[in-house]
């Protein structure tokens, strides 16, 4: 089965222009590897001033953590791992700027999460966006599920 951005879009909260990646590369339990090219679109959605900040690579590896949780949830057959209901990211730490920004980088971006610790209310990745190995901007992100339903206990 091919994971291209049509199968990402079914199974992540993003859809459209705001689905920002187009495959995935390879994964397993621990690791996800994600490719895209959607950062030269003229009509990008995370545009500002006509520019693409390189915070908006923070995004992009959200969006391969949330494939990555829906790949470990069961959507690839598999049934082992996190909760599949939606995630916040929480926190962000260590974060490095390596550019100022995405919309000028010609080669496609390559997102990479690597998941440290996870259970049922969430989990703990490190990242890196990078385009021809040169790392674009990386750090460490928590992501918790369900947020919404234990904030109304």
């Amino acid at each position: 089965m091919r994971l291209d951005r049509a199968w990402i879009e079914l199974h992540i909260p993003h859809s459209g222009r705001m689905c920002l990646l187009d495959e995935v590369i390879d994964w397993d339990a621990q690791h996800i590897r994600c490719r895209s090219g959607t950062q030269r679109a003229a009509d990008h959605p995370l545009l500002s001033r006509g520019r693409l900040g390189i915070a908006c690579g923070i995004e992009y590896a959200a969006q391969a953590m949330a494939v990555h949780g829906a790949l470990l949830g069961g959507a690839a057959g598999n049934g082992t791992g996190p909760r599949t209901e939606a995630g916040f990211l929480a926190s962000l730490r260590n974060v490095q700027l390596h550019v100022q920004r995405l919309d000028d980088i010609q080669s496609d971006l390559i997102c990479e999460a690597a998941l440290v610790a996870g259970d049922r209310d969430g989990a703990l990745y490190e990242f890196t966006v990078s385009s021809l190995s040169r790392p674009l901007v990386s750090g460490r992100a928590t992501v918790v599920f369900d947020a919404g339903k234990r904030l109304k206990k």
